[in-house]
Parts: structure tokens; sequence; C-alpha cells
């Protein structure tokens, strides 16, 4: 687990908030967060400032981080996607 919500960011391929799937996200640690989700029809944008990101805690029982900004606060879960390898499994002889 990380110790500050940057790092997770920096090793995540993934992001789910307020547990909506954030199709798009980018972050700098001088710039902060942005990240979009679909809601149904709805697009929901998201921008935490660097100092948000740093502020934000871990919640250890839902495993997820609070990020407050104006609206509140949100619950960020950071993912590490898997991928599998494009090559062929070698033929045994």
């Amino acid at each position: 687990m990380s110790d500050t919500l940057a790092t997770a960011l920096q090793t995540s391929d993934m992001l789910l908030i307020d547990d909506l799937h954030a199709f798009e996200f980018t972050f700098e640690l001088a710039a902060g967060l942005s990240a979009e989700a679909m809601d149904g029809r709805s697009l929901k944008r998201w921008q935490f400032s660097a100092e948000q990101v740093k502020a934000a805690t871990m919640n250890n029982e839902s495993g997820s981080w609070e990020v407050s900004d104006e609206k509140g606060v949100h619950q960020l879960v950071c993912v590490q996607a898997f991928t599998a390898s494009d090559e062929d499994e070698p033929e045994q002889e």
C-alpha cells in the first residue's frame, strides 16, 4: 500500500472515483489530478489541485483515498491493471 495518494497515482493504470470508473485521468505532481467518468449519460469531471492530492487520507476500512474539494469528500481507489503478452506461447516439440 502506498504512503501517499500521489505515490499511488504514479503507479496506477485505472482509477475509481465515487464508485465510477474514470476512463481518462492525468496526474502530475505540480498540476494535480484531473479525471473523467460517465455516470449513465452524464459526463462527470473532477479536478484536484496538488495540495488537495497531498492532503488526501487513506481510509483503511474501505481501502480508498479520501480527497476533499469544494463539492465535498470523494472516494478514490487506485488500480493497477494486468496486461497479457501479445506473443504466442512457444510450441513444444
